[in-house]
């Protein structure tokens, strides 16, 4: 197992190698893989043969991979995830807002956290309890189930939006957390670099991805977001001797 890797004054999470299976079979052009391309692809980033081979039995016995005869495919449950590594759709903001006031009381806690997570992946930030906001300039659907719990509403607040988005998103923290992945990205140890944006993929679920109006000078996300994605495009290209980007 991986021990946590710290760079660049940055904290990061080890990836099992379950993780990295899931995060290489996402990033693939095609969910499915043989044997030996799994092998290469993962020794290529630190994770020793036997471990891997231990995880890929384990995920097909939990029903994680399928596997017909020398090849494994990745579940679509799993394959949903391809959604965390591409940049939500924007369009033009006319300095409106989404608003979601959520109004059932008494419902049961599981109910409670799957709307919060709702919210959470619309990229939404909580005002106050109950009450959440974003800029409306993201072009996703709303999920289902939830209509009976909120009420959704288009404003466009008097107060200062820069003031506004200030309250909502801690963006100071977000962007020299952003910042410290960058740099921890480019080591030349390979095990490291794979951690580093795995790290920076999980820190991008919480970009607000704000307008441009709405950003801090210098805003990292999109940096991160090209990097990130630049390298997991390698995983498009391995062979049984891959070459590390």
């Amino acid at each position: 197992m991986q021990t946590a890797v710290t760079g660049s004054d940055v904290d990061i999470r080890p990836v099992s190698a379950r993780s990295a299976l899931v995060r290489i079979l996402i990033a693939a052009d095609s969910p499915t893989m043989t044997a030996r391309e799994i092998c290469a692809a993962t020794t290529a980033i630190g994770y020793p043969e036997p471990t891997v081979r231990v995880a890929v039995s384990r995920m097909v016995a939990a029903g994680d991979l399928v596997r017909e005869q020398r090849a494994y495919t990745l579940v679509p449950a799993l394959r949903a995830r391809r959604g965390e590594l591409v940049a939500p759709i924007t369009r033009p903001w006319s300095g409106d807002w989404d608003q979601v006031v959520v109004t059932a009381t008494g419902r049961p806690a599981a109910d409670r956290a799957a709307l919060r997570a709702a919210l959470l992946s619309l990229r939404m930030a909580e005002l106050r309890e109950g009450v959440w906001m974003r800029p409306a300039n993201l072009d996703r659907p709303w999920p289902a189930g939830f209509d009976d719990a909120v009420h959704r509403l288009r404003t466009h607040p008097v107060d200062d939006p820069v003031r506004l988005t200030g309250r909502l998103w801690p963006l100071t923290d977000w962007a020299e957390r952003a910042t410290r992945l960058l740099a921890a990205i480019e080591t030349t140890d390979p095990t490291a670099r794979f951690t580093a944006v795995c790290a920076g993929l999980d820190h991008l679920t919480t970009d607000p991805v704000l307008p441009a109006e709405l950003r801090p000078p210098g805003w990292p996300a999109d940096a991160l977001r090209a990097r990130t994605t630049a390298y997991l495009a390698w995983f498009r290209t391995l062979g049984p001797e891959p070459v590390a980007p």
